[in-house]
């Protein structure tokens, strides 16, 4: 019987915490210019490598924006506007960013999400279009993954909460892969769950093998929770952005397959 993979993109196929990482403190100081006042480079650099530990809470990019301004105000007490910055630690955040995003995004009166959605948009539209290497080069693909794309016998589809075009343009331009775009569900086309009921209903699917490989431990949870995408395999990717207790987690569900990028690929293939 022949494979169809839905593939999340950031965390399973890219690795894109650095440019997200670097949008986001562009973004950041558009939205709050006044907070970056006496900001110098170190303390920017110290952000973004923060970025990269606390990757796993992000399910939608401008959450990143929300996280630069935090860690922001845990550094200085001045500009602190959010009541749970003092003293707050990165492991505070990756245990409790479902609880601390309301409260903070109500505390700086950012109630507007998709203000900030295009905010993060607008600024990698403009980053591409003034330096398109460098903004591609602030991404890779994990190792593998470019051939394993190319050379895959399964039928392929991105479902990613990243928008569209950007996926689109690492795709080809970094990968050297062409999705077809009727093949890449991004941001705006509705909750993954939403999207896996889509894909299994269409009916040139029918009688394919079902594949979802997600980062994203809670995504995976909210699949398990909807009785009519039972058909699907699920897999958590080791190496996105998932910490070792989520990891821990996952491998007691049976309905859960841990993988390893070298698997993968070799699933693909």
């Amino acid at each position: 019987m022949a494979d169809l993979y839905a593939l999340d993109f950031d965390g399973v196929l890219c690795d894109s915490c650095g440019e997200s990482s670097l949008s986001a403190v562009k973004a950041a100081k558009v939205r709050w210019p006044n907070l970056f006042n006496g900001v110098d480079s170190q303390l920017e650099d110290w952000i973004v490598d923060q970025m990269h530990t606390i990757r796993p809470v992000v399910e939608t990019g401008y959450e990143n924006l929300l996280l630069v301004r935090l860690l922001l105000e845990t550094k200085i007490p001045s500009i602190r506007k959010s009541s749970v910055a003092e003293g707050l630690m990165i492991e505070g955040i990756l245990e409790n960013w479902a609880t601390i995003k309301p409260v903070i995004m109500a505390e700086w009166d950012e109630n507007d999400r998709d203000a900030l959605i295009d905010l993060f948009g607008k600024v990698r539209d403009e980053w591409m279009d003034r330096d398109f290497q460098t903004w591609i080069g602030a991404n890779r693909f994990y190792p593998g993954v470019p051939d394993a794309l190319k050379f895959s016998s399964s039928k392929l589809y991105i479902v990613t909460t990243k928008q569209g075009r950007f996926a689109d343009a690492l795709l080809r331009e970094l990968a050297g892969v062409t999705i077809p775009p009727e093949r890449i569900y991004g941001l705006g086309t509705g909750p993954k769950v939403k999207v896996l009921k889509q894909l299994q209903e269409m009916p040139e699917n029918q009688g394919l093998t079902l594949h979802f490989v997600e980062d994203r431990f809670a995504t995976l949870k909210n699949v398990i929770k909807e009785p009519e995408l039972n058909k699907w395999n699920l897999y958590l990717g080791d190496w996105g952005y998932n910490t070792q207790k989520e990891r821990d987690e996952a491998a007691i569900i049976s309905r859960i397959q841990l993988l390893q990028l070298s698997d993968f690929s070799n699933k693909l293939k």
